[in-house]
């Protein structure tokens, strides 16, 4: 990350503010607001999750039943414009690594639950904007000055179920990889194609109902089984005439469906033990050519991540997102067990801008392939975009081509691309697995 290198007095923070917006749920969230002494101001707004590890750092609401179901975040509000603002007012924004720290002693906590994690990163975000916009750069310029960007490969959720939909599919989520494209304009056609090639197939078999979205703007069919929307999906890919270009990948978010009494696995209506839902996900896996399996199993499970890494992990990409949540503890020591070959990275499930860097960083340098992620409850906020860009994280998962929340993202990923020009590049296939 840039760092401040001299005095300017133009860049110091002249105003720290908040205040609760909604997220696309419908429910409230938080946006901070930092201004420099020179005038310039920079905004940040704070996801949220739907099927969120217990490990993740705490999001702080209000709990008043009676305004917004308990879900306000005026409390944050309140520590960013009480208890935060007034720590770094002065500070050079510049200076991310230092302001971020503060926040974190100034919290004491190791989940972030003083302060509150989504009121902390609310304004790690707007300082790292502020710093990008007075030095007149873009914010992936920012976070990594490089000479040139790998763009990352769009990750889309064409089909919603688990805590993302009301369908009776205990998988979470089905996505569609185009790892076939030769830009980030055409990934995005060609997932863009697919979506609307399934749209067709799904309403012409199944009926307008089976084109309702869930959360992430995917389809929410009435599907009893995961072979029953992966079928669909391969469809829609081979109409699409994409069958040598789009991957398949599969995020089971095991959690939502792991018995804690019985150490079991129900999924489309069986009961499975580990070792027999790793059989089943290299059923899948084969069947179906999958490139990415995310949370295959429930979020403390390390041997069955260790199991299935080395059953499938040569040849495709075991991502650990419930098992991580973005921690650099969990981290090391998925590292050290070879649990998995690929780390979810979502900034508010660490709570600062500066320890997700630093968790793509050891993630990177352990030979590991990263997937910046967005939330199911998200934002106009198109942050992730340039993150996903500064590190060049091998995927960005950020949902369907739909809903506007969604599309922002994409929007400015090709954006991104556009302003890059022959100093970025569409890499095609993740660096890893090769």
């Amino acid at each position: 990350m840039t760092r401040a290198t001299g005095t300017n007095e133009q860049t110091r923070i002249a105003r720290v503010s908040a205040r609760q917006v909604l997220d696309s749920r419908g429910n409230p969230t938080i946006e901070a607001e930092v201004e420099t002494r020179s005038g310039a101001v920079a905004r940040a707004i704070v996801p949220s999750g739907a099927s969120t590890g217990r490990h993740e750092a705490l999001e702080l609401r209000d709990g008043e039943r009676r305004i917004y179901r308990g879900l306000g975040v005026l409390r944050a509000v309140a520590n960013v414009e009480g208890r935060i603002g007034p720590k770094i007012v002065s500070f050079d924004c510049r200076n991310q690594e230092e302001i971020d720290g503060l926040m974190i002693e100034l919290d004491g906590t190791k989940d972030k639950s003083k302060l509150g994690a989504n009121s902390i990163l609310s304004v790690s975000m707007a300082v790292a904007r502020a710093a990008a916009a007075s030095e007149g750069e873009p914010l992936y310029a920012h976070l990594h000055p490089m000479k040139k960007y790998r763009l990352p490969i769009p990750m889309m959720n064409v089909i919603n179920g688990g805590k993302h939909a009301g369908s009776k599919l205990a998988v979470q989520e089905f996505l569609i990889e185009p790892v076939g494209a030769k830009s980030m304009g055409e990934a995005i056609r060609f997932g863009d194609d697919v979506y609307h090639s399934l749209r067709s197939i799904l309403k012409k078999k199944h009926g307008d109902s089976s084109v309702n979205v869930g959360d992430e703007g995917g389809f929410a069919p009435s599907f009893q089984t995961s072979e029953q929307a992966l079928d669909a999906i391969a469809d829609a890919i081979s109409a699409a005439g994409l069958e040598q270009r789009v991957r398949l990948g599969i995020d089971p978010a095991a959690s939502n469906f792991f018995n804690e009494k019985t150490s079991t696995y129900r999924i489309d209506g069986d009961e499975y033990e580990p070792d027999e839902l790793l059989d089943y996900y290299v059923q899948l896996a084969k069947r179906y050519r999958l490139l990415t399996i995310e949370d295959p199993f429930e979020e403390d499970a390390y041997a069955s991540f260790q199991a299935i890494t080395r059953k499938l992990g040569s040849g495709m990409l075991i991502i650990g997102d419930d098992l991580y949540v973005t921690n650099r503890e969990r981290i090391r020591k998925g590292i050290s067990l070879k649990a998995t070959n690929a780390v979810l990275i979502k900034l508010n499930q660490i709570g600062t801008v500066t320890e997700t860097l630093e968790a793509v960083r050891m993630s990177r340098a352990a030979g590991m392939s990263t997937i910046v992620s967005h939330r199911s409850g998200e934002t106009e906020d198109t942050f992730i975009s340039h993150l996903a860009t500064a590190v060049e994280s091998d995927f960005i998962k950020t949902g369907a081509p739909a809903r506007g929340e969604r599309v922002a993202k994409y929007n400015e990923l090709l954006r991104i691309e556009e302003e890059l020009g022959d100093k970025g590049y569409y890499p095609g296939f993740p660096q890893t697995i090769r």
